[in-house]
């Protein structure tokens, strides 16, 4: 049947299905019934016509508590080619396919990249259309998975076609699908339609029933070809209940057996015709045979496929199960568990459907689903509804929290507070209790919330340690420094968090100790802090969980050489399990610190990287902090605009969200873009407001780890006076820490502000340690020159400079080198051009892959790190190559030498 209407959606998906072009795929959205499973058979038919590969799945209602079971209908066709997947991908897909047990429950993200690269080597014999309708019923781990591949798959001969409902969210609205939101017929083209399935309508019925549709092709067409009396369907009804109230009447005419093998049909989480024959034939007490379906068929209701049986449009399940009675409903599922005795995950379900009332016994198998299931969205459906099936309230509330678990595990903030709001309402335990409170503690990305939120959970973890309950303490206790990072609750709920810190029965090696120190007490703590940090140092990279801690730690205290080195050894680790809602976390402390480190080419690929899955895994203050790391380096590269936007992008992050690290590095970027145009007033206003508790942007760590770009500033805009006012705040935290960052700023603005003694002061400073931290020995190499010059030493100062010149070409810092070219003529000695370095030709994206490359990764194993195709990489290496003019991975290496930085 033609579709009236719709040309310009037709000419979308015909050249979608021709190339992508510029868009990996189009998401349909739109009511039930406008058209869209109609709109995806046109592009169907084209890609059979054009000889592309088509692969189908469908979200089905039913189906949704059962984790990647779209996932297993999109990929049957290709079950033979798994074997060809590295191990690590064929184990996560095997095992989220139901195919093998031999595994733990892989993350979504990994089993994303394995269906990323069978779907890319598909596409690589031939081009593939990937059709998936019904989204918004898609079971939540494939809608995940069909999300992650939608994002990645701009350079492969893969196009993506969804479908979903107005009203239901899924996942794949926010994957990068160009969006076509289908529009109600107009007047005459759903005039045409009636004129081609109801010509012979009386006029009277056919305006009423034009009206009564209103565009809506479903309406049109089963409406007129049912000649339901629309007298019956009261106007004041949304269309879609007109629509079940339609075919619920429809099914009504049919003979009983075939109503009830209907029903089974309907509640059916599968579909296949020998279940529900069997289901009817204990319903009806007699055997059954497929006859028994025929006038389901002949009325419309129903299809019959090698096997299988499936209603015409999902409004049509749904009538049928609205029509029927509790009574009947019941009876169904039960004679649907006992078909189902060879699958116990779905047999479970079915008892649990038939249940009215508690049930522990069809609560325990909820329970043994929760623990086989492959995904944790599964594990919590189950446990949910085990939950309410409970015998008593002490169970119920066990099965919340665990759910409740889950969903934390999973980052489902909103459900983990349901699940928990629902157990405190039941009567618990302190056991329960201190569940519950730690639950709830662990989130810290995401959320505004007031600083006294902070003192509460002190006094929580206090209460719940007093309790007997230290794990829930220590975790309470985590949740709660962590906020310390993003506000500042005040010195108070400091001590009051130490307090219970020091209290509590835990080693005080424990890198939760360690970590919570240096975030609620980074000065105070920070000699404790930094000797157990060095003394770990050498064993990083058996637990990346333990060196995220630590990583984080390192940070806080100013340690940025330790914190670069433990956030490096996290990365890998998370990488390899597919945590990929962790790895934003050691990445973005691995991108600020290499940053302030002066290694701009790793800190670029790590704060890339950071952002895009911190925005994909949606942690907006990780992404904020990302994005303020980009501009920093952009700033320090010289590309002043660029730095302003991303600025301005990491500011509303922040300022949304209340993140004050956020808005710090923000404030630090912008001062370096001042002092870079020259506007040195400016520049010392940007980097003050850090010293102003009043300002967002106050952070009392990291306020004091800036102080090189503050010095110059002050110096430049004639505010010496004001500098000296802000380092007498400080003097307490350099005398109670050896924190590196800090004391090196010390020095520094110490050496510019002396009179008599500022040779000695330049002297002191370059003796110290500098070996791991090249930018500030530039930075200091270039104000001593500039010094000895303005002395009239200028001889001397020549080799200063010179050292500054050589020091910042090779970091990449633009407006620093050209500084120090600016002060070496005037010290009468020219400079040549810089060449570029390879690694400014590439973007960050593209460095990371070249620099894997480069240490003789294959496709395939840099495919696998980054959490993209082999075919992607490949592409991309075709376009590094004549951008770097090489054209081997061997000349690459001569290019991009190794460091220890880079983004493993």
């Amino acid at each position: 049947m033609p579709l009236f209407g719709r040309d310009t959606e037709l000419k979308d998906l015909a050249a979608l299905v021709e190339g992508p072009a510029d868009r990996s795929g189009i998401l349909i959205r739109g009511e039930a019934g406008i058209g869209k499973s109609a709109l995806a058979d046109e592009a169907v038919a084209a890609a059979a016509i054009a000889g592309v590969r088509v692969l189908r799945t469908a979200g089905v209602q039913a189906e949704q508590n059962y984790a990647y079971a779209g996932l297993h209908r999109l990929l049957y066709p290709l079950r033979k080619e798994l074997t060809g997947l590295p191990e690590r991908q064929y184990d996560a897909l095997a095992t989220a396919l139901g195919l093998s047990d031999s595994g733990d429950e892989p993350t979504a993200y990994l089993v994303g990249l394995a269906v990323l690269t069978l779907l890319a080597d598909a596409a690589y014999e031939r081009p593939l259309l990937v059709v998936a309708e019904d989204v918004h019923w898609l079971d939540p781990a494939s809608a995940e998975v069909m999300a992650f591949v939608a994002r990645r798959i701009d350079t492969e001969p893969i196009a993506v076609i969804a479908t979903s409902r107005d009203d239901i969210d899924t996942p794949l609205a926010d994957a990068g699908l160009s969006l076509v939101r289908l529009e109600p017929l107009s007047d005459d083209d759903a005039s045409a339609l009636l004129n081609l399935v109801a010509p012979e309508l009386p006029a009277q019925v056919r305006d009423r029933l034009q009206a009564e549709a209103n565009g809506n092709p479903l309406a049109l067409t089963e409406l007129a070809t049912a000649m339901v009396d629309l007298d019956e369907l009261p106007a004041a009804l949304p269309l879609t209940d007109r629509l079940e109230r339609a075919f619920s009447a429809r099914g009504a005419t049919l003979p009983a057996s075939t109503r009830a093998a209907l029903l089974a049909a309907a509640l059916n989480d599968g579909d296949a015709v020998a279940e529900t024959l069997s289901a009817a034939s204990i319903l009806l007490g007699s055997p059954t045979e497929l006859e028994i379906l025929t006038p389901a068929v002949e009325n419309r209701l129903l299809v019959l496929g090698d096997g299988t049986v499936a209603f015409r449009h999902p409004l049509m399940r749904s009538a049928l199960i609205a029509a029927a009675t509790p009574d009947e409903r019941a009876r169904t599922h039960r004679a649907l568990a006992d078909v189902l005795a060879g699958h116990p995950d779905r047999r479970a379900w079915q008892r649990a459907a038939a249940a009215t009332g508690a049930d522990e016994q069809a609560a325990l198998e909820l329970e043994d689903v929760a623990e086989r299931a492959r995904h944790r969205g599964g594990a919590i459906a189950a446990l949910q509804r085990a939950a309410d099936l409970s015998d008593s309230p002490g169970l119920r509330a066990d099965r919340l929290l665990r759910a409740a678990e889950f969903a934390v595990d999973s980052g489902r903030r909103d459900t983990a507070e349901r699940l928990v709001q629902a157990a405190r309402m039941l009567p618990t335990t302190p056991r329960h209790d201190a569940t519950a409170a730690w639950l709830l503690s662990g989130f810290d990305d995401g959320l505004r919330e007031n600083p006294s939120r902070i003192a509460e959970l002190a006094a929580l973890a206090a209460a719940v340690a007093a309790d007997g309950y230290p794990d829930a303490a220590m975790r309470i206790l985590w949740g709660a420094a962590m906020r310390c990072f993003w506000s500042e609750p005040g010195a108070d709920t400091r001590r009051a968090l130490l307090a219970v810190a020091d209290e509590l029965p835990v080693d005080g090696d424990d890198p939760r100790i360690v970590a919570v120190s240096a975030y609620v007490a980074p000065f105070e703590r920070g000699e404790r802090v930094i000797d157990r940090l060095r003394a770990l140092a050498s064993d990083t990279g058996r637990n990346h969980e333990v060196d995220r801690f630590l990583g984080s730690a390192a940070l806080q205290v100013g340690a940025f050489d330790l914190a670069a080195h433990f956030s490096a050894a996290a990365a890998p680790g998370f990488r390899a399990a597919g945590q990929l809602g962790l790895l934003p976390r050691a990445l973005t402390v691995q991108a600020w610190t290499l940053t302030r480190l002066g290694d701009l080419p790793a800190a670029a690929r790590a704060a890339a990287e950071a952002a895009d899955f911190a925005r994909e895994t949606g942690q907006p203050f990780m992404h904020g902090l990302a994005t303020a790391v980009q501009a920093e380096i952009a700033a320090l590269r010289g590309d002043y605009p660029h730095a302003a936007a991303l600025a301005g992008d990491a500011e509303r992050i922040g300022l949304a969200s209340s993140a004050r690290p956020v808005l710090a590095t923000v404030q630090l970027a912008r001062g370096i873009v001042a002092l870079g145009e020259g506007r040195y007033d400016d520049a010392f206003a940007d980097l003050r407001r850090m010293h102003d508790p009043r300002d967002p942007s106050h952070s009392p760590a990291l306020r004091a780890y800036f102080l090189a770009e503050l010095t110059d500033a002050a110096i430049r805009a004639g505010r010496a006076d004001a500098l000296r006012e802000l380092l007498r705040g400080l003097e307490p935290a350099v005398a109670s820490t050896p924190s590196p960052a800090l004391h090196i700023g010390w020095r520094y603005a110490h050496a510019l502000l002396a009179t008599d003694d500022a040779e000695a002061h330049f002297a002191g400073a370059l003796a110290a340690d500098l070996t791991a931290w090249p930018a500030e020995r530039g930075r200091l190499h270039l104000s001593y020159g500039e010094w000895l010059r303005r002395q009239r030493r200028v001889v001397e100062s020549r080799t200063h400079l010179r050292t500054a010149r050589e020091i910042f070409d090779a970091l990449g810092f633009t407006a620093w080198s050209e500084r120090a070219r600016l002060e070496l003529r005037s010290a009468g000695e020219s400079s040549p051009n810089r060449d570029p370095d390879a690694r400014d030709r590439l973007t960050p994206h593209e460095l990371s892959i070249a620099r894997l490359a480069a240490q003789g990764l294959t496709n395939r194993e840099i495919g696998q790190r980054l959490y993209l195709s082999h075919r992607t990489v490949s592409t991309h290496l075709h376009r590094i190559f004549p951008k770097l003019g090489v054209s081997s991975r061997t000349d690459l290496a001569g290019l991009l030498p190794t460091d220890e930085g880079a983004t493993a």
